[in-house]
């Protein structure tokens, strides 16, 4: 399923390091609206962090699962409440290396 190979999810781990959250998903959940902002920052950024404020892990998987799913967006790492995505834009701003 994923098309980007170790080395450019590496790649994309360092530029993201010193990323902070541009969403954060609480207590109502993954809503239409957070999906749009979602939408909207990756289309900005291509690379983003989201913060899932999930009770219990099952919860959180189902959350990064379907919003990788409705945004076309590849999970590059999530690490404790944070998860790290990108999805390359029509005009590209991060350069990945070869495979």
């Amino acid at each position: 399923m994923s098309s980007l190979s170790n080395s450019q999810k590496r790649f994309l781990k360092s530029k993201a390091h010193a990323l902070k959250p541009v969403v954060i998903i609480a207590g109502n959940g993954l809503s239409d609206n957070v999906l749009a902002a979602i939408e909207e920052a990756l289309d900005i950024h291509e690379l983003i962090k989201v913060k899932i404020k999930a009770d219990d892990r099952e919860e959180k998987n189902a959350i990064t699962d379907r919003i990788c799913q409705q945004t076309k967006a590849e999970n590059i790492q999530s690490v404790g409440h944070v998860l790290t995505l990108f999805r390359p834009a029509k005009t590209a701003k991060i350069i990945l290396p070869k495979k």
